[in-house]
């Protein structure tokens, strides 16, 4: 586990090392086959330079949608055995991805980019599951956007005070989020209904 944690924290004092363009490619290589999220130089570049927070939130969003377009293509050329190959010994999670996919479509695309749930595994079961690229890249990057901009917004007002509530409040926003999709559903199944038995 310690070495672990310090591969974790090397890999990101290298990226850091190299500013802007450190950020720009591990949000790129996060989105498609690595397993570090950018968070990791993100929050504390923001903390350093708050006045370039929401430039940083936006190089953060363009290398990661960038890296998910990537992640799509290796699932469309490479197939179920690429995801099956990247994500070993998930074979259950695959399955959960499948079944949300089954049901919700690229709104579970949208929801794995906002959220802490891995999305390198959307952006590749994208391309297995040949979903629209145009849909998927606008999912991806109104995602990616909110989750690294509410980020970037909240490490500039407050710093530190809230740098240790950050997940919980991307959590939070989520469950919102998932709650007004059900019940923008809901109400235009209701509508759908009414409509018919008029």
């Amino acid at each position: 586990m310690d070495g672990i944690i310090e591969f974790f924290k090397n890999c990101a004092l290298y990226f850091m090392e190299m500013g802007e363009l450190g950020l720009f490619i591990l949000a790129f290589m996060e989105s498609s086959f690595f397993p570090i999220p950018p968070d990791f130089i993100l929050i504390p570049m923001c903390l350093a330079k708050p006045q370039n927070a929401i430039i940083f939130a936006t190089i953060t969003t363009i290398g990661s949608t960038i890296g998910g377009i990537f992640g799509y293509f290796i699932g469309r050329f490479g197939g179920r055995p690429a995801l099956d190959f990247l994500f070993k010994n998930q074979h259950n999670k695959i399955a959960e991805v499948e079944k949300l996919y089954n049901k919700y479509g690229v709104w579970a695309v949208g929801a794995a980019a906002f959220t802490p749930i891995p999305y390198k595994i959307f952006t590749i079961a994208s391309g297995v599951f040949k979903m629209n690229l145009l849909g998927f890249t606008i999912v991806s990057i109104i995602g990616r956007g909110m989750r690294f901009f509410i980020v970037a917004f909240a490490l500039m007002l407050f710093g530190e005070k809230i740098k240790s509530n950050l997940e919980f409040i991307i959590i939070v926003v989520s469950i919102l989020i998932i709650l007004f999709y059900i019940i923008v559903c809901k109400w235009k199944s209701i509508k759908n209904l009414t409509k018919k038995g008029n």
